[in-house]
């Protein structure tokens, strides 16, 4: 990596996510228009990469290739826009592989995001990732030159990622998203987040790494990672309260206050043609 890019730091803004409804807040963005407009005044706030789910109807979580077809036209609509697209493949749990494939299939964006393993979601349920799933989806996401966000909850999904790198299911060099605080999950504090890091270096090294924490432990990992020489992802996906018993505004919020700690620590935020660089994407064209 150029040294001038060491110093640069990627903010990416998750949106929507699959939990919080109008219920919990009614600044989340659900409609294809509300995330599109959302993403848009992120960019503008510093965000390099833009991490999208998308609701049905109800406002549940799902995989429907119409919303996502529709938010991807809406954000690429605006031509000034360089933001770096990235489509989950998880949207829920109990999702039909082919749902969860489709979207990063035809729409082709940047990223697509690859968890990769199964855990038990919020203690409820499983999240399931199947031997075989990942697999599929990481031959496909190589077929449509689409880069895996390789998302790890927890330390053996980091080893999980190994065994593919091998395999050639995932290529090196990889970029991961430490996911820390979902219940079922590695728990949000800065020793966890080193101890990740620790194995990701180890087994791939090379990566490039992000991270964010769920709740109480959002501001300690964003400092961590800033620290730690990492990325950051922040949004409502993650936290609908901006501090204790204060609702956000938006996701612009997060984006603002994550660019003025970056700016704090001495380091840049990274542009979105920075953050190609960085993760080994291909300049927009």
């Amino acid at each position: 990596m150029d040294k001038a890019l060491k110093n640069k730091r990627i903010i990416t803004v998750a949106t929507t996510g699959a939990w919080p409804t109008k219920d919990n807040t009614p600044n989340v963005p659900i409609e294809p228009e509300e995330i599109a407009e959302e993403v848009y005044k992120c960019w503008k706030a510093g965000a390099a990469v833009c991490h999208i789910h998308c609701r049905n109807d109800e406002g549940r979580a799902a995989m429907e290739f119409p919303k996502f077809k529709k938010t991807v036209e809406l954000i690429r609509a605006h031509e000034d826009c360089d933001i770096i697209i990235n489509l989950t493949t998880s949207g829920g749990v109990g999702l039909k592989e082919e749902d969860r494939i489709k979207p990063f299939y035809e729409l082709k964006p940047d990223m697509a995001s690859y968890d990769c393993g199964s855990m038990n979601w919020l203690h409820t349920s499983v999240f399931e990732n199947h031997p075989s799933f990942l697999e599929k989806i990481g031959t496909l996401m190589q077929e449509v030159n689409v880069k895996p966000e390789i998302e790890a909850f927890d330390p053996g999904m980091i080893y999980n990622a190994a065994y593919y790198l091998k395999k050639g299911i995932l290529k090196a060099p990889a970029h991961f998203q430490f996911c820390m605080g979902c219940a079922g999950g590695i728990a949000a504090t800065t020793k966890n987040l080193v101890f990740m890091k620790d194995i990701m270096d180890e087994v791939a090294p090379g990566s490039t790494w992000s991270a964010f924490g769920v709740g109480q432990g959002a501001m300690e990992i964003m400092y961590a990672a800033v620290a730690m020489g990492g990325h950051i992802r922040v949004g409502m996906e993650d936290n609908v309260l901006y501090k204790k018993g204060v609702l956000a505004e938006s996701n612009v919020q997060f984006v603002e206050r994550a660019k003025r700690v970056i700016e704090e620590f001495t380091c840049e935020v990274a542009t979105p043609a920075e953050a190609r660089e960085i993760l080994g994407l291909p300049a927009k064209k």
